[in-house]
């Protein structure tokens, strides 16, 4: 094993340890052999990331965007001498999975769940030859993404997906709907470890476009059912248990305020968005989850609930 560069700061495994939280862009072990790193949300829009050291090879749990990747794979590197042989791909999105052309060439498989790459082929191009999408738009902003190609997942799993070398053992789950229809979820049983993409985040990073809300709240009961010790989030410190119950504890705060205008005119319920995020804001278990993503959080809601899509904003005429 190689020595750890001067860079690379390790928090070992302990009581202090668990009741702390990781630093942006620094690794913590959380059990022998299993690492988490919390990504960058801005300015870089990474995720976090985990990775568990096999016997011979190395998983590891999100590809990132390629600029994310790189980011990791020298502190992998600094670990092991062990080659990172699978990628899982939480979901289809780009900072969970852009980065799968980076893994790639260095000999990795990207994993994925079957919804994963449906929703890929759906809404981005170079899968389905359709019009360009959200990858194109991407690539015109990033520069890690110019001069890179969308590769897909190509090991697919429906229901489970075991990797178990007698030491460690993760099993790749699918519970339904959350925050994409493709949600995978690294479990670890043996050391009650879960990585959860972001149908589990900690903080103001809710995107709810690709999910459905009410789905997001059983698949999180159901989640809960496995008893996890520590919660890695795809974004946002990691931490234990409460992280799965704030996330549902938000969701349902946020359905309840927006069944309050059931009946109201969409420019009620917009006008609303203000007074709605004072009254989340007000419950301490929750208030970190309202951010900027609230009034697209709001109308997803009011969808739900029956109510109609808000009007667009007319663009300047060019």
């Amino acid at each position: 094993m190689k020595s750890a560069s001067l860079f690379l700061r390790i928090a070992v495994l302990g009581l202090t340890s668990l009741a702390c939280h990781a630093e942006v862009n620094v690794v913590e072990t959380l059990a022998d052999d299993v690492y988490f790193h919390e990504g960058e949300v801005r300015p870089s829009g990474h995720c976090n990331n985990g990775w568990i050291v096999f016997e011979d090879y190395v998983l590891v749990i999100d590809a990132n965007f390629p600029s994310g990747a790189r980011v990791i794979m020298p502190k992998i590197e600094a670990l092991t001498d062990k080659p990172v042989r699978f990628a899982f791909d939480t979901h289809h999105h780009g900072d969970h999975a852009y980065g799968n052309q980076v893994w790639l060439e260095k000999g990795a498989t990207p994993v994925a769940h079957e919804g994963a790459l449906a929703e890929m082929k759906r809404v981005e191009t170079g899968l389905s030859g359709g019009a360009p999408g959200r990858w194109e738009d991407a690539a015109k902003t990033r520069k890690d993404l110019q001069g890179s190609k969308l590769k897909a997942p190509t090991l697919l799993y429906r229901h489970e997906l075991i990797f178990d070398d007698g030491k460690h053992r993760v099993e790749l789950l699918h519970f339904g709907t959350a925050h994409t229809h493709g949600d995978g979820w690294a479990w670890l049983p043996q050391e009650k470890i879960l990585f959860t993409g972001d149908a589990c985040v900690n903080g103001p990073y809710n995107f709810t476009g690709d999910g459905d809300i009410s789905e997001w709240i059983k698949t999180l009961e159901a989640v809960k059912k496995l008893g996890a010790r520590i919660i890695c989030p795809g974004h946002g410190p990691r931490g234990g248990p409460e992280l799965l119950e704030n996330q549902q504890a938000y969701f349902k705060a946020l359905q309840a305020e927006v069944l309050l205008f059931a009946g109201k005119s969409v420019e009620e319920i917009q006008a609303a968005v203000p007074a709605i995020m004072a009254s989340l804001k007000k419950n301490r278990q929750i208030a970190h989850y309202a951010g900027n993503f609230l009034p697209a959080q709001v109308e997803k809601a009011w969808i739900e609930q029956g109510g109609k899509p808000w009007p667009k904003p007319e663009l300047p005429a060019k």
